[in-house]
């Protein structure tokens, strides 16, 4: 099957859903968020999810539902905890163009407010700053295309997703 999706991954608050809807409707596809489909399928928020089934069992459900997609022209938004997913990420990269929309560590933690309310997944004793460190290499691991979002707006960060999809 040709590789007729595109997948966006990073970090939480970097625009995978803002960005994600925008450029669905630019290329004319679907828009899905595998957030609201892990939510969907279990019936409970993220944080229910991780707060019941712990950070492992999240995973494991987050891996399990991202690799059962089965989708054509459609932009899909991951949770940035999927890179640890490997099942998944091989399953995404077989589908879809993967897009790592990357942001600078200090960008990224003025955007993001409450952290737990948003469902991050941290551990005890984890900052922001080690999930940073520790999940930047997984993105750049599975990314076809690298967009770099420093001093970029929406708008711009959209312009440079399609330029590079166009090579």
């Amino acid at each position: 099957m040709e590789k007729q999706n595109v997948v966006l991954i990073g970090m939480p608050g970097v625009g995978k859903s803002t960005v994600g809807v925008i450029l669905a409707k630019v290329l004319g596809y679907e828009f899905v968020d595998s957030d609201l489909l892990i939510q969907k399928a279990e019936k409970r928020l993220l944080r229910e999810i991780i707060a019941d089934e712990g950070q492992d069992g999240f995973l494991k459900i987050e891996n399990r539902v991202n690799a059962s997609i089965e989708t054509e022209k459609a932009v899909i938004a991951t949770g940035g905890s999927v890179a640890y997913c490997t099942e998944a990420m091989e399953h995404l990269r077989e589908i879809g163009t993967v897009v790592y929309l990357k942001l600078d560590y200090e960008i990224l933690r003025q955007r993001l407010g409450n952290l737990k309310g948003r469902g991050v997944v941290l551990r005890d004793g984890q900052t922001l700053k080690d999930l940073y460190d520790e999940r930047t290499p997984l993105y750049e691991k599975y990314a076809d295309i690298v967009v770099d979002e420093k001093n970029l707006n929406i708008e711009e960060t959209l312009q440079k997703i399609i330029e590079k999809l166009k090579k």
